[in-house]
């Protein structure tokens, strides 16, 4: 079935050359419209330094056009292993790689194609190790869930709590139910911060797997719907959704989610037209950015989850595992997901001694740059960034005006002209964003900044809105 067998039998013979780890198989192959084929794949692990040497599990599809068409490429995690979602990776294990958008026969190999996976993974690793602790906020998380399903937690006291009367009716929708819609759900629930949490499901068919489980096990204040107008009135909605496929490039997969976001958020502005919206969908800075355009709400009122979690874990490392606790204060990650997010601080006590105020930077840095690597180790796992959008909506909710680290509209802050989303401090309450903190002036992330500005926005003028 195979179009060009000779030419494609004799790259693989190739590939069993160079990695004679792998393993070549005929299996089938289910595309996002359902369509089926029986392709050839092979599986086995590519060698990557990052610090230490690991051996990554990989499965590359080869389609029945090959060599004119690029691979599917996919990670193959073990059950202790988790995906770092990022700028090459999805949350499904999907790699995408300017590789593979740039596909042409005969200049473009399978042999050059796991070159290039390997020098972007030895760059930010795609996979890390599920460690105890993982575990440990699992059970934290599933421990609130059981206490609020065994009734132990009433309305009454959560919205004396929150600090608002009973009168006043704070309901959330998620849209998606897939893992990380889900996991948005478990985490508000067990926040315990709304009246009320509408679970979009707009996937085709029956309601199954983890939205079945939710229908049978009926957590409180928990309702799962698929008609729109479920989610009227909502004070928050937060976006999970991601399209899944058989697009060839990173492109592809954006415009792909751009057009689902088409038939979403219009219906979500009508039905809740004063909500914040709170994009968690990938990726994340260019969907804040379909959000805000398609709705056409102000800006303070879309945002993304951004660097929030990195933010958060961030300080956490600086605090507990670096011992550097005055660094921590005014602390931020920011910029846009994946390797090219950047420390960065709103504060910081320069000594009067410049002397001792640059040996002071230089320590800062050190330390700075020890608790990203720390970071670069830690996935985001579905039920981590629930947590995540849990702790933003319940910032928007009870209008804590905390500050938190989210993808807003940065034109305007560092010599940035475009319309693009981009993770910096923001002061949060009922109407999204109140007002952005200023960063602390460093050249390195003024550029780094107007570097990523300039690749997302590029990027948005290929896109079809």
């Amino acid at each position: 079935q195979y179009k060009f067998r000779d030419l494609t039998v004799e790259e693989l013979k190739n590939v069993s050359k160079t990695y004679p780890n792998f393993t070549f198989s005929m299996s089938t192959y289910t595309f996002k419209d359902g369509s089926q084929k029986d392709l050839l794949n092979f599986s086995g692990t590519v060698p990557v330094k990052y610090g230490h040497s690991y051996n990554i599990p990989i499965q590359l599809w080869i389609m029945d056009s090959h060599p004119f068409a690029p691979p599917i490429c996919f990670l193959k995690p073990t059950p202790n292993m988790g995906i770092s979602v990022g700028k090459h990776v999805d949350a499904h294990g999907r790699i995408y790689l300017p590789y593979l958008q740039n596909w042409s026969h005969p200049k473009s190999t399978v042999i050059g194609l796991i070159k290039e996976m390997i020098a972007k993974f030895e760059e930010e690793l795609p996979l890390y190790s599920l460690s105890s602790s993982d575990a440990a906020r699992q059970s934290e998380l599933l421990s609130y869930i059981a206490k609020i399903t065994e009734g132990e937690t009433d309305m009454k006291s959560r919205n004396k709590i929150g600090g608002k009367s009973e009168g006043c009716f704070n309901k959330i929708t998620v849209v998606g139910a897939g893992d990380l819609g889900i996991a948005c759900v478990l985490a508000v629930a067990a926040k315990g911060i709304a009246d009320k949490v509408i679970l979009l499901d707009l996937s085709e068919g029956a309601a199954k797997g983890g939205t079945m489980d939710l229908e049978i096990f009926a957590l409180p204040n928990v309702e799962i719907s698929r008609d729109f107008s479920a989610s009227t009135d909502s004070k928050v909605v937060v976006l999970t959704v991601n399209s899944l496929g058989n697009a060839q490039t990173y492109l592809d997969v954006i415009q792909s989610n751009v057009d689902l976001f088409r038939g979403i958020i219009p219906a979500i502005s009508h039905y809740s037209q004063n909500a914040v919206l709170l994009v968690a969908s990938h990726p994340v800075e260019v969907m804040t950015y379909v959000s805000w355009k398609l709705s056409a709400f102000p800006k303070s009122r879309v945002i993304g989850v951004g660097a929030n979690l990195d933010s958060e874990r961030f300080q956490y490392i600086l605090t507990n595992l670096l011992k550097a606790e005055v660094l921590a204060k005014g602390a931020w990650v920011v910029g846009e997901q994946g390797e090219d997010k950047v420390p960065s601080w709103t504060s910081y006590n320069v000594v009067a001694n410049q002397t001792q105020g640059l040996a002071a930077r230089n320590t800062r840095e050190k330390v700075a740059n020890r608790a990203m690597e720390v970071l670069k180790g830690k996935g985001q796992r579905s039920w981590s960034v629930g947590l995540s959008v849990a702790d933003l909506t319940d910032s928007i909710l009870k209008d804590k005006r905390k500050v938190h680290s989210v993808s807003t509209l940065a034109k305007g802050c560092c010599n940035i002209n475009s319309d693009v989303f981009l993770s910096l401090p923001c002061i949060l309450g009922t109407s999204g964003v109140i007002e952005m903190v200023k960063l602390e002036e460093d050249p390195l992330v003024q550029e780094k900044l107007q570097s990523s500005a300039g690749s997302i926005h590029d990027l948005q003028q290929q896109l079809k809105l």
